[in-house]
């Protein structure tokens, strides 16, 4: 078994590895997200996620990086409606129009996760379909109030008060964490990282 270091601060993503047995440590990736003209947000979370594992393991002493059995995880999260990627809120209001977008209807959520080591690079993507009862603006204005929208891309947590508001999921519901844990154990077995 190899050291996994984690490129992400995200404490959700971090619970979701704890929770799932796998060791790690967390050394954060610092990149620019903005989205690229034209980008398919498929392709969006994947370069994100690639580009964030790539920056740690340059970043990584040589005592840690440079051993064969040391792999990087990189991920990145975004909500896509309407063919549109949802990133973090950018404050109150905008967080509120996400909301409104979200309401009554069905979005996917989509996170890239790249594992990257001595010639080791692979990235891959999980999608999962999320249906949001309709929310009233008093629902809104309260949730929004909460904080809890913030810091979460499509401005809520499926596992917070938002779970409230979710009829229905089809695919991985870590994914809508943060990290789809199944992928990544795949992942992490079949470059025999992890039992």
């Amino acid at each position: 078994m190899g050291m996994l270091v984690l490129a992400s601060q995200s404490p959700r993503r971090q619970e979701l590895l704890r929770n799932a047995g796998i060791d790690f440590i967390v050394h954060p990736a610092d990149v620019n997200e903005d989205l690229l003209p034209n980008e398919d947000p498929d392709a969006y979370v994947k370069r994100l996620a690639k580009a964030k594992a790539q920056a740690v393991w340059a970043s990584l002493p040589s005592t840690i990086g440079r051993q064969p059995s040391t792999l990087v995880l990189g991920a990145d999260t975004t909500v896509i409606v309407d063919h549109h990627i949802l990133a973090k809120p950018a404050d109150a209001a905008d967080a509120a129009r996400m909301l409104r977008l979200l309401s009554g209807r069905t979005h996917q959520v989509a996170t890239g996760v790249c594992l990257v080591g001595e010639g080791v690079e692979d990235v891959r993507s999980e999608t999962t379909r999320v249906t949001f009862d309709p929310l009233s603006d008093s629902d809104i204005e309260m949730y929004v109030a909460h904080g809890e929208p913030m810091d979460k891309a499509g401005a809520y947590a499926i596992q917070g008060i938002a779970s409230r508001w979710i009829s229905r999921i089809e695919g991985c519901y870590f994914n809508v964490v943060g990290l789809p844990v199944p992928l990544v154990c795949r992942m992490l077995r079949e470059h025999h990282a992890w039992k």
